[in-house]
């Protein structure tokens, strides 16, 4: 029997392919099952994107954590969409700031957080953070679990 609240859903148990740009990809989204606050962690940690300059990849463990309001990110449209960033030229802090900029703008969650864990290009790792305002009272919320850079290991 379907489920008719998730026949939206168009990219779970599809085909899977990555779209060849960020703003090309979609992003999915189903209703918060939830009516307690809690937070929701998202961790990539081999995310990749381009120099904009170098043409070179650059690498990232990025944690996304968010607390949800009314939407829940579709998991494999978010794959996917950070997958589509593989092709995509763009510097550290553009990049977290974009993918941090379009959850907020499909979600509308009561708070997010990023952190962008850059691995060093030229001996320098830089690591971008972003929060939209305090934590809602009462989450727990645990560490990102990311060491500072000793090989990021």
């Amino acid at each position: 029997m379907s489920d008719n609240r998730y026949d939206n859903l168009e990219m779970l148990g599809g085909e899977g392919k990555a779209a060849a740009s960020p703003e090309d990809a979609p992003l999915e989204r189903v209703e918060n099952p939830a009516t307690a606050d809690y937070v929701i962690r998202f961790t990539c940690p081999e995310f990749t994107s381009i120099c904009p300059v170098t043409g070179q990849p650059d690498f990232a463990h990025l944690v996304i954590d968010y607390a949800p309001e009314k939407w829940i990110v579709e998991s494999k449209s978010l794959k996917l969409y950070l997958t589509s960033f593989r092709n995509h030229g763009a510097f550290h802090e553009a990049c977290t700031m974009m993918i941090a900029q379009r959850l907020i703008d499909e979600l509308s969650p009561k708070w997010l957080r990023i952190g962008g864990y850059w691995y060093p290009r030229g001996g320098i790792p830089i690591d971008i953070f972003f929060q939209t305002g305090e934590v809602p009272e009462g989450l727990w919320l645990p560490d990102q679990g990311v060491a500072p850079y000793r090989g990021r290991g």
